[in-house]
């Protein structure tokens, strides 16, 4: 039975597989084989009697990855794996603390709160203890606890320097006090506690440490501080401990994770072997040679170097667009490519660094009729951030709109509840009238009177102050008006939700260019009749892309991902996307410690994720999060050898000999971009009469300078660099500019 396990490995995973009882560290690279590598191991220990299935505890890092191997154990081994300690962290800990539920200080029936659960605790704390939600958001209070507890800090044990960290201190204390009162643990206690549990209890400890022979931890790069303390405090003296993971893949800083545990593996485990897996059965030799140059450039790897006996195969395609648009077509334009050269569309897949990226090219999917699916999160217009926005802007255009009051009517908080609004709809089916019809005449209550007074003034203030503006130009204001953006702002993992606002702001000038604000409708008799009312125009083109042009589970669509989400995933056909300074590697990397390296990482990542072709695009300009933006080609495409690419577009020069790995944002400092706007193509002058250069004056954003001009007749949209407000790209039809 074990010789029939052992066949088709190559030489380091049979090694790797039949190691004596001993620590051993695995590289393995993408497409190496490593779970194949994990189970087999496990299962060989099991099938030569080396170990019951009690004597083995199996690490992941999801709960599918734990039942994908108890799958595979169950068919190669004849014994019962289901007594085996495989599953996540938590999970594990779960396990472990429902066992020594009196030793950990839990009531028996302890119960799990889940991320939402965690927030409504919080703020029923700040509530109790009149603390402002405003200057402690709960959000930033749960990431501060989980931080902390994630570092194995109580909050006796967290340092604080200054006022505001005392005080979160202070409310970690009340937030431990009430856990503990309600028999109750979050996510990052199951794990803090059974550490604590170990740590204490030296008779415990020696159990476990002598009943667990055999530690596996997969994933090992992405265990963050406290992880690794448990695993330390798990493996006894005679415990063999196999850590395999990738430090090119670690790509989690900012969930915790710490690469350097893999260094302290070697310190701390004194591992008999290194184990290189290196050989990749997932890509062709042109895409290994082009990730392998890339990852070169990182320092303090331990070093390894992808192979294939697959063949060099094609070339990576790189495509320079003049804007996100021509990206977007040429994407779509090969994506129509593969389809027709017989490649099924789930073995597709366009991915990008921004959540906010996917937009442009959800639009144009959309307009094809190609069939799609967002894999690990929403499509653009079905995001809650995006659909709060479109509410307020429905409700501008007609504030007689139930659900759309609805939405936004206690959001952001304002201090209308669940009674106020049940008052409304009672007032408001009872009278036969709309809910802002009840609100105007006060149906939500006394209690409520005020706040549903200002919510009231809030809309008809945004209604009045965005008359006359341009589509962009009233979603730009809404975002502010409505302290959405600010809402997320606060919020430290608000950033991709800021993104997608402001992403907004794109679509909408995106829709003016393309439709001149007009929709089509079709008349009784079959006549077609055009609206030229761009708010409704925008509204229904929304509500029909947010339709079902994503796949439902189980039908053939085409993959799209943010780089993050696609790892461990391959596909045949692979669209790197965005490949621009500052968008990736993105603008705030720059500024952490670590984190170019880790950008890179996720490059990596985003390579070995292709089969058999592998296509990197980029464009010169684009309106991303509501800003226009210059761009330079990324530093990563310097990075890949020259001999590995195939230009399909001029490739280019160092553009007006501008710094190639200065990071870019909306603003012009620093920089001609009145030169550079006319370098790529723009016309002199615009068919309105007002040229590139010309300085002009905005009834709302002041004086500017026309930096960039296209479209022709009504179409015509210019960028305008503002002395105050940077640059904005505005429809000239609708942005009533005056030349100065």
């Amino acid at each position: 039975m074990s010789s029939k396990l052992l066949a088709n490995l190559n030489e380091p995973q049979l090694t790797a597989v039949t190691l004596p009882h001993t620590s051993a560290l695995i590289l393995a690279g993408a497409g190496s084989g490593k779970t194949r590598v994990l189970t087999t191991r496990i299962a060989w220990l099991l099938t030569t009697g080396q170990v019951s299935p009690s004597g083995v505890l199996a690490v992941t890092f999801t709960n599918k990855a734990a039942k994908e191997m108890l799958t595979r154990l169950s068919s190669m081994v004849q014994v019962n794996v289901r007594t085996m300690w495989m599953g996540t962290f938590h999970g594990l800990c779960n396990r472990f603390l429902r066992m020594h539920w009196r030793e950990a200080g839990l009531p028996q029936t302890f119960t799990i709160m889940d991320t939402q659960e965690q927030l409504s605790m919080i703020k029923r704390i700040l509530k109790q203890n009149n603390i402002d939600d405003e200057k402690f958001p709960a959000k930033q209070l749960s990431w501060f606890i989980s931080s902390a507890k994630e570092e194995g800090l109580r909050s006796n044990a967290v340092e604080a320097f200054d006022e505001y960290t005392r005080k979160q201190v202070e409310l970690y204390q009340l937030y431990e006090a009430t856990c503990q009162r309600e028999g109750v643990v979050d996510f990052a206690e199951l794990m803090l506690r059974c550490y604590e549990c170990l740590s204490k209890f030296e008779a415990l400890r020696e159990h476990y440490n002598a009943r667990f022979r055999y530690i596996l931890v997969d994933e090992f790069q992405d265990t963050n501080t406290l992880q690794y303390k448990w695993l330390r405090l798990l493996a006894g003296p005679n415990t063999a401990v196999l850590a395999v993971g990738d430090d090119d893949q670690s790509i989690y800083g900012f969930r915790g994770a710490k690469v350097a545990n893999m260094q302290r593996f070697e310190h701390d485990f004194a591992p008999a072997k290194i184990i290189k897996l290196e050989q990749n059965y997932r890509s062709d030799g042109s895409i290994l040679e082009a990730a392998n140059a890339l990852i070169r450039n990182n320092n303090g790897r331990l070093g390894k170097e992808l192979w294939t006996d697959q063949g060099h195969g094609e070339p990576i395609r790189v495509f320079q667009g003049y804007s996100d648009g021509e990206e977007a077509a040429f994407v779509l334009d090969s994506v129509k490519a593969a389809m027709n050269d017989g490649v099924p569309l789930d073995d597709i897949a366009i991915l990008y660094r921004s959540n906010a990226q996917s937009r442009v090219f959800e639009h144009g999917l959309f307009n094809a009729g190609i069939p799609y699916r967002v894999y690990g999160g929403l499509r653009f217009f079905e995001r809650a951030e995006v659909k709060h926005a479109m509410a307020y802007l429905r409700l501008i255009n007609n504030p007689e709109d139930d659900n759309a009051l609805l939405r936004v009517v206690n959001f952001p908080p304002r201090g209308i509840g669940a009674k106020s609004i049940e008052n409304l709809q009672q007032v408001a089916t009872a009278t036969g009238v709309t809910l802002w019809q009840a609100a105007c005449s006060g149906g939500a209550g006394s209690r409520a009177q005020v706040p549903m007074a200002q919510f009231i003034g809030l809309i008809e203030g945004m209604r009045i102050a965005t008359k006359g503006l341009a589509l962009p130009e009233i979603v730009r204001h809404l975002l502010d008006a409505s302290t959405l953006k600010a809402l997320y702002v606060a919020d430290k993992d608000g950033q991709d939700r800021v993104e997608n606002l402001e992403e907004l702001i794109s679509a909408a000038d995106n829709f003016l260019r393309e439709t001149g604000g007009v929709i089509h409708i079709e008349n009784f008799d079959g006549s077609i009749s055009e609206s030229d009312d761009p708010m409704s125009a925008f509204l229904a083109h929304a509500s029909l892309e947010a339709g079902d042009t994503q796949a439902a589970e189980g039908r053939a669509a085409l993959q799209m991902m943010t780089v993050h989400s696609s790892k461990g995933l391959e596909f045949d056909y692979v669209f790197m996307t965005g490949l621009e300074e500052g968008l990736f590697p993105h603008d705030n990397s720059l500024n952490d410690d670590g984190g170019l390296e880790e950008e890179r990482r996720l490059m990596y990542v985003a390579i070995t994720r292709a089969r058999k072709r592998l296509h990197f695009s980029y464009a010169q300009m684009r309106m991303l999060h509501g800003q226009t933006r210059y761009n330079v080609p990324s530093r990563f495409l310097d990075e890949v050898p020259a001999a590995l690419l195939k230009w399909l577009s001029a490739k280019p020069k160092n553009l007006l000999a501008m710094e190639p790995h200065a990071p870019l944002s909306g603003d012009s400092s620093g920089r001609n971009l009145s030169s550079f706007a006319a370098s790529i193509g723009s016309a002199s002058r615009t068919d309105s009469g007002f040229r590139i250069g010309q300085q002009v004056s905005h009834a709302k954003f002041g004086h500017g300078v026309i930096i960039n001009a296209d479209g022709s007749g009504k179409n015509v949209q210019v960028e305008v660099n503002f002395v105050d407000h940077g640059i904005k790209r505005l429809a000239l039809e609708y942005a009533k500019l005056t030349a100065i």
